[in-house]
């Protein structure tokens, strides 16, 4: 069997068990697979190896004649999230293939989870980007605005990438080494020490190290 390099989740919450020794470990519930191999590319047709899977399934009735057609194939019927994972050789996999939690991970290894952050909507500088503001007292005609954002005689325009107001969230972001603490294979559960972003219910993509 393979070595998988990674599999998708949905974030539960957040809660906390005690190791061996007694003390507290914050962890992060994932529900993590199982994943279904939908589709397999390999160098001599798509230039790389890879393979696709779905997670949480969907019913038929549910699919668009496109999407119906792309999971024909597997026999497996719909899924709700769609991922493609690089693979070393993915002639190793079968369509319609199950990948299960404990085929990718084990107590003790170190994992990668990119997910998308809570959305904060419009926001301005001191929350979206941790301006100090001006002077909170009753004369203070600054407080919260971002201040002179041009350049008056050269270049006569606001430079690219300056820290402004605007749309907050909704980054993919990923959290390097995380500890597995526990794998509760009968339930699909995931325990990670720590946080990982996005908020409950979020969909997660967890790669092996």
């Amino acid at each position: 069997m393979p070595k998988h390099i990674g599999i998708l989740g949905k974030k539960i919450g957040m809660t906390r068990v005690y190791n061996e020794e007694g003390r507290v470990v914050p962890v992060t519930v994932i529900m993590a697979g199982p994943c279904v191999v939908l589709q397999k590319k390999n160098i001599a047709t798509d230039g790389y190896n890879a393979i696709q899977v779905g997670f949480l399934p969907k019913r038929e009735s549910r699919l668009n004649n496109p999407a119906a057609g792309h999971v024909k194939l597997a026999g497996k019927g719909g899924f709700y999230h769609i991922k493609e994972f690089r693979v070393a050789d993915s002639e190793l996999y079968e369509l319609g293939q199950e990948i299960t939690l404990t085929e990718v991970l084990q107590i003790g290894d170190l994992v990668e989870v990119s997910a998308r952050t809570k959305g904060r909507g419009f926001q301005g500088v001191m929350k979206r980007h941790g301006f100090k503001g001006g002077g909170a007292s009753h004369g203070s005609m600054f407080h919260r605005a971002p201040g002179s954002i041009g350049c008056s005689a050269w270049p006569s325009r606001v430079v690219k990438g300056k820290k402004l107001p605007g749309h907050m969230g909704t980054n993919m972001v990923t959290t390097k080494n995380l500890l597995v603490v526990d794998i509760r294979s009968e339930e699909n559960v995931l325990l990670v020490k720590g946080a990982v972003p996005g908020a409950k219910q979020g969909i997660v993509h967890i790669y092996t190290l």
